[in-house]
């Protein structure tokens, strides 16, 4: 398996934002145990100690659980937790750089939203 990593940003944080991702589509389900250290060190071909750097971030925010001897687990809520983080983050970070960058451009936001609603962009 392999990623294409962004040098702008350390490959533990990439990482963490990848498991992320996972627990919010569904892919690590709540209470399920997500790959081990090891096992992901092999397959995106890293060092173990930044998947557990990753995977420590991710105990720490209350995402994953450590069982002694099984591994480690999604927490119950993760999904939702992490969902509201990353709305936040997105809203916060996300739509204002985006905002500047339309205001840069000198395009109009009206036809910007517009495009969006046309392409399938708001729920």
């Amino acid at each position: 398996m392999s990623v294409e990593w962004n040098d702008n940003q350390p490959i533990y944080k990439q990482l963490r934002d990848m498991v992320v991702d996972r627990i919010m589509d569904g892919t690590f389900p709540e209470g399920e145990a997500v790959p081990s250290v090891r096992q992901v060190a092999t397959d995106y071909q890293i060092n173990h100690l930044t998947v557990g750097k990753a995977y420590q971030e991710l105990v720490d925010i209350g995402l994953l659980e450590k069982r002694r001897g099984l591994g480690m687990f999604v927490t119950p809520g993760a999904r939702s937790t992490s969902t509201d983080d990353e709305q936040g983050r997105f809203l916060e970070e996300d739509v204002p750089a985006f905002a500047e960058r339309v205001r840069v451009l000198g395009l109009d936001m009206q036809k910007v939203v517009e495009t969006l609603i046309n392409t399938g962009g708001t729920q």
